[in-house]
């Protein structure tokens, strides 16, 4: 049976995958998923499914020199995190920012399901 994560867990977990991401320690980052962790486009679009998946994910975005995701707002509410982050990386199109919603769910303290919602993409001029 799964429980639910408490507010502090889920946000500590969250943010432990955040620093791991920016220091693109891409074991430290699987380590906050959960095996069968899945990863959706807002609503359901499925991106990654599972340890696997989810590594090659990672392991192509870090190649990016300029990858760094910038917090701009958390909320947590029960096992849920929502952060809006400005994420900036190198596109198809050239280098450039994103700001982005992403949702979390924390059960067991792994994460299981998370949810990015993409706003509008800003390329740096040339």
């Amino acid at each position: 049976m799964s429980h639910p994560t408490t507010d502090t867990t889920a946000e500590a977990l969250v943010q432990q995958q955040l620093e791991a991401y920016n220091a693109r320690d891409l074991d430290a980052l699987l380590a906050t998923y959960a095996e069968d962790a899945q990863l959706f486009e807002h609503p359901a679009t499925l991106l990654a499914s599972g340890a696997a998946q989810l590594r090659a994910r990672f392991a192509l975005r870090f190649q990016e020199s300029n990858l760094h995701a910038h917090l701009i707002n958390r909320i947590v509410l029960n096992n849920f995190v929502v952060d809006h982050e400005r994420i900036t990386r190198t596109f198809p199109e050239g280098p450039g920012t994103i700001e982005i919603l992403i949702t979390y769910e924390v059960v067991d303290g792994k994460i299981t399901n998370a949810w990015l919602l993409p706003g509008a993409k800003t390329i740096a001029p040339q």
